[in-house]
Order: C-alpha cells, then structure tokens, then sequence
C-alpha cells in the first residue's frame, strides 16, 4: 500500500462520498427487500387458497351468485373479477422469474 504523503486528492474525496452514497442506497433497498420478502413470505398460505379458489366450484357458485344480483350491493367483491385474480397470479410468476434470475447472477457474481 503506497504511503500517504500530504493531502488526500480530491479524487479520493470524491469516490469515498460516491462509495458512501452506494452504500447509503443499497442498505435501504436491502432493507426494503427485506421486509418485502418477510412479508410476502407470510402471504403464501393466503395465496395458496386464493389460487385454489379462483376457478373452483366455489368460485363459480359465487360468480353466479353476483351475477343474479344475490350477493350485497355494498360487498367487495374483486375477487370474482378474473382478471383481477389472473394478473395477481400472473404477477407473481412473473416476481418468481426474476427472483430467480437474480438469485442466478448473485450466485454467477461469487464464483468469479
């Protein structure tokens, strides 16, 4: 390691605030993530009966249900829209693909 002798050069000063700036962002993302990932973590059984549900029997009883005007006007009622339930699910294939491409480069990136 060369030995300092004098003042830093300003380009030290300026990529030691780049690096800091770096790091200052990638720890909130990570932080973000993490807590994405925890809470998404959580959701999979509700998922599981969401997706088991879309399309089933019980599905179709409740869309007929709605669409001879049985069910409460006031009752939410998002999940016997098929696109709404299709795009979630679609959504989070797509979320899985790139996770899993992430996953894919990190693991690339420590090998070399």
């Amino acid at each position: 390691m060369k030995h300092l002798e004098g003042n830093l050069q300003p380009e030290q000063i300026e990529r030691i605030k780049q690096m800091e700036q770096h790091l200052d962002h990638a720890s909130q993302v990570v932080m973000r993530l993490s807590v994405a990932l925890n809470e998404f973590a959580a959701i999979q059984n509700a998922l599981r009966q969401l997706s088991d549900y879309y399309g089933s029997d019980a599905w179709k009883q409740d869309f007929a249900a709605d669409e001879a005007g049985l069910l409460p006007k006031d009752l939410k009622r998002g999940v016997l829209s098929e696109d709404v339930v299709w795009n979630l699910l679609e959504n989070i294939r797509d979320l899985k693909d790139r996770m899993a491409e992430i996953v894919t480069v990190i693991k690339s990136d420590k090998q070399e």
